[in-house]
């Protein structure tokens, strides 16, 4: 499925906004609430995930139609990466482990920053470097 990868950037500006708020606060709360849209966006789809319904509700009416679109999958499963790392630092944080929830935070807010800023994604990077590894290994379909 093709997307507008406004989207994706829109997704990354909230996600930079919400994970800047859990390194201030150190809020397990709310640092699960970020894992749970991860989870939404990885696992049912960028059209599930609360960020996507935002953008194509809120955002998109009002931008001129895109002049390009992108492959869902490499976005997706950066959502993917980002639910690994949120669910680790939503795990330390609950736990009473600081450090390892706000390292795992800052990770996911370093590559959400870097998306949001400037349209650099670290997890869609990730999925081609993959994508590439099992097809030369024979994996791919």
């Amino acid at each position: 499925m093709q997307i507008d990868p406004r989207g994706p950037r829109f997704a990354a500006a909230l996600t930079t906004l919400v994970l800047i708020a859990v390194l201030l606060t150190g809020s397990g709360l709310l640092l699960a609430a970020q894992t749970l849209v991860f989870a939404l966006g990885a696992l049912g789809g960028l059209r599930r995930s609360p960020y996507g319904w935002l953008y194509r509700t809120l955002v998109r009416p009002r931008l001129a139609p895109p002049t390009e679109t992108e492959d869902e999958r490499p976005p997706r499963f950066a959502q993917g990466v980002g639910l690994v790392f949120a669910a680790v630092g939503t795990a330390g944080l609950l736990a009473g482990i600081g450090w390892l929830g706000l390292l795992a935070t800052g990770f996911a807010l370093a590559a959400a920053f870097l998306n949001a800023a400037f349209g650099y994604c670290l997890g869609c990077e990730l999925y081609l470097l993959v994508h590439r590894a099992r097809t030369r290994a024979g994996l791919a379909a």
